[in-house]
């Protein structure tokens, strides 16, 4: 087995002295592992960081073999943002969701173009968290559980919603949500296309609805929870004003 993709480092665990096992997210063939022959070395530990982008050929007996990588460097997304915590964080962040949430060697490359441009905003000054939550919503969707935000589920409805069902995963209208919403969660507008800015208060309620349901419908099944790293950005945003 033998084939060559484009891809972003997930995690690397160091195997043996000089060796390591690393997991990328590639374009054609989904979250996939492979050794790195020296990847604990000094030469190739820099290339093997979260988020940089490598491209890769990978080698096998058969397909379902560890197999081995070699790769050469493409854009150090992790180097660059080394200058801003809050940044490297929703990159570690973003890097570990995919690599707890994907099933191995299963492609999704609309996910895979998302995330891309995700890596593309950390480095601008784009909205990259709201553009985080999306992301998030998409992985829901590529996984088979996305969430009904177009209509109330109540009403039919499809301006004015204001919440989602923390069971059905539907969007209700802020007037037929009145009389339930302690027991709803909330929907930010920016996840509507209704007026709004991703302000703190939008972006916690965004994180809390996805992270609501990539719990319950992915990770709870395999007796998993959200990725530490996740919990890390959420405090940190909490802490910062004026991000969008």
């Amino acid at each position: 087995m033998d084939w060559r993709d484009r891809g972003y480092v997930l995690s690397v665990r160091v195997l043996g002295e000089r060796d390591a096992v690393a997991s990328l997210f590639t374009r054609e063939h989904g979250r996939h592992p492979g050794l790195v022959r020296g990847g604990a070395g000094r030469r190739m530990s820099p290339l093997l960081q979260a988020g940089n982008e490598l491209h890769v050929q990978w080698r096998a007996r058969l397909s379902d073999h560890l197999g081995t990588f070699s790769a050469e460097a493409g854009t150090a997304h992790g180097a660059a943002l080394l200058d801003s915590p809050l940044r490297l964080a929703a990159l570690s962040a973003a890097c570990a969701l995919v690599e707890t949430c994907l099933p191995e060697r299963e492609p999704h490359t609309r996910l895979f173009d998302g995330f891309e441009v995700f890596l593309g905003l950390l480095g601008q000054d784009g909205p990259w968290a709201a553009v985080l939550v999306r992301f998030e919503l998409e992985l829901l969707a590529e996984l088979g559980f996305g969430l009904d935000l177009s209509a109330c589920a109540v009403t039919g409805a499809t301006a004015g919603l204001s919440h989602v069902s923390p069971r059905t995963g539907r969007a209700v209208s802020a007037e037929a949500a009145a009389p339930y919403a302690d027991r709803l969660l909330r929907l930010p507008g920016f996840l509507t296309g209704a007026a709004g800015s991703a302000d703190g208060a939008a972006l916690a309620d965004g994180f809390a609805l996805t992270g609501h349901f990539i719990e319950r419908h992915i990770l709870a099944p395999k007796g998993l929870a959200l990725p530490p790293a996740r919990g890390r950005l959420l405090s940190l945003l909490g802490r910062t004003p004026g991000i969008c």
